[in-house]
């Protein structure tokens, strides 16, 4: 693994039990993928009734953005930048849930395109080769942060 999960605690925003990620196996200036075991795990804060929706999955792959976007912005020598997931499209869920399913979660995120201040990513989450949600995620970078305001 080329990054631990304190590694990517150390980058983004997320920490203690709502860190999902437990490695980054591979980067590049294009791509992200990480490995996650939480989904198993009872004390999951995204579950609710003792279950994890699929849905869930756009989560693991926002937080493999973020760390995407760390990752880009320290080998250029800068800070990470403040993202917001701005919207998801084309998401295709392929099963209803994910804490019944017992081996490590493969997730996937991919730069489409971007520019200073917005990225669109495709990203997938697999586990044992069968792809379980995909989709499309936009985010903004250097927005203000959303408040009950300024939502629409």
């Amino acid at each position: 693994m080329l990054i631990d999960r304190a590694g990517i605690a150390a980058r983004i925003p997320h920490h203690g039990d709502m860190c999902l990620l437990d490695a980054v196996r591979a980067w590049s200036p294009e791509a992200i993928d990480c490995v996650a075991v939480s989904h198993t795990d009872p004390s999951n804060p995204l579950r609710s009734d003792g279950r994890l929706g699929a849905a869930h999955g756009i989560e693991y792959a926002a937080q493999a953005m973020a760390v995407h976007g760390a990752l880009l912005a320290g080998a250029s020598g800068g800070p990470p930048r403040q993202g917001y997931l701005a919207s998801v499209r084309g998401v295709s869920l392929h099963v209803d849930r994910l804490d019944d399913l017992p081996s490590p979660l493969d997730v996937r995120a991919e730069r489409i395109s971007g520019d200073g201040l917005h990225i669109l990513y495709r990203f997938a989450v697999h586990h044992q080769g069968r792809c379980l949600l995909e989709g499309r995620a936009a985010v903004m970078l250097d927005a203000d942060p959303p408040t009950p305001e300024n939502r629409s």
